[in-house]
């Protein structure tokens, strides 16, 4: 369909790189289906959020509708640190294994799982699915305290491991990990993981918040990995990646037409 306008490149589907990913929290299975069918385009992956996989009658039926739409998806990393918990990995990769899942997530953002044993889970895992890690805690005092140096050694980890995607954590409150108490973005942790020689590709910036997607938008360009994305929110913020909405209007624009409305 024809825009009539000049708009930054966007990637297609299947992409690896400027991908959405959102999550289920228990979305009632009819407009689950009316969702992906109505966005599929601008979608590429649903994230099952934590444990809901579990007490999901109709799982199957909303895997089912993805396949149809050539939508990927994965279980919550609370999911697989509950199954760490119990000594259950083999289960894990049985339950993945029975839904017909190739990716799956792998973190520690609850449990007490070192760094390096988390990536030996990823690495053992990685033998036959596509692991997408997670890095931050979902507890605001170790997320605090976590310095940019630990989170750029963690994500270096899981990647040499042979994670695929490393989830930058906050939670969908837009609180915990890569924010602050209070909503706030950790833009030095931020700028030190970007300048980093971690490539952005590898990278899912989680952005619940309409402010942390423009960020991440204005900052890494409409391509950046978006993740934690809630349904309702899909078209929006694909508007956003295409600055076509206020928040990233000027973005993309000729720095002439930027000065010449204020916007430098």
């Amino acid at each position: 369909m024809s825009t009539y306008l000049e708009l930054p490149p966007r990637t297609y589907k299947p992409r690896t790189e400027g991908l959405t990913i959102a999550i289920d929290k228990g979305l009632p299975t009819r407009y689950f289906i009316d969702l992906v069918e109505s966005t599929g385009e601008h979608l590429d992956f649903v994230k099952f959020g934590w444990g809901t996989a579990l007490v999901s009658r109709e799982l199957k039926v909303k895997i089912d509708a993805l396949t149809r739409e050539q939508i990927g998806f994965y279980f919550g990393g609370t999911l697989f640190e509950k199954f760490v918990l119990q000594d259950r990995l083999d289960d894990f990769r049985r339950l993945c294994e029975e839904f017909g899942a190739t990716h799956v997530e792998v973190s520690n953002g609850t449990i007490a799982l070192s760094d390096d044993r988390k990536a030996e889970y990823v690495a053992e895992l990685s033998r036959d699915f596509h692991v997408v890690s997670e890095v931050g805690s979902k507890d605001q005092v170790k997320s605090e305290t976590m310095s940019p140096a630990k989170w750029i050694a963690a994500i270096r980890s899981d990647l040499s491991a042979g994670a695929t995607l490393v989830t930058l954590e906050t939670r969908e409150s837009g609180q915990g990990g890569i924010c602050r108490p209070n909503g706030e973005l950790r833009f030095g942790l931020i700028e030190e993981i970007l300048e980093s020689d971690v490539d952005t590709a590898h990278l899912l910036f989680e952005a619940p918040t309409l402010e942390l997607q423009a960020y991440f938008v204005r900052r890494v360009g409409p391509d950046a990995n978006l993740g934690n994305i809630a349904p309702s929110d899909l078209i929006s913020l694909e508007t956003i990646r295409l600055g076509l909405r206020s928040d990233t209007l000027f973005a993309f624009e000729p720095e002439d037409v930027q000065r010449h409305h204020g916007a430098l």
